[in-house]
């Protein structure tokens, strides 16, 4: 299945394959301050469709993630990064996926407070 994605204003649109079966919400201080629900992906499934150069980075603490945003309207649909084995990934930003029942989607918990 391939579901559609955006930032708020529009700027940035993505693709990604497949289905949510299951987020994670992260109590460390970027996630809880943004409210995300995240759904990891191989590289393989996403797709930026537009707005490479709407984009800027934000990194923290080990400098190992690429939150991504929207220059305009500063809303964070994806970041990009790896997973333990090296595998590149994105963390999509469910709440920026177009007509999804995000409150159907079963919410693993992750204390990231505590990394």
């Amino acid at each position: 299945m391939s579901l559609q994605g955006s930032c708020h204003c529009g700027a940035v649109k993505f693709e990604v394959q497949g289905t949510p079966e299951s987020v994670m919400e992260c109590n460390c201080s970027h996630c809880q301050r943004k409210g995300f629900k995240l759904w990891f992906v191989p590289e393989t499934e996403f797709s930026l469709l537009q707005g490479a150069d709407a984009l800027t980075t934000y990194q923290f603490n080990k400098h190992v993630i690429d939150h991504q945003f929207c220059k305009t309207c500063g809303c964070q649909a994806f970041g990009r990064g790896h997973a333990e084995d090296g595998t590149s990934l994105y963390a999509v930003n469910v709440r920026c996926i177009e007509n999804e029942d995000i409150d159907s989607i079963p919410v693993n918990k992750v204390d990231g407070r505590s990394f």
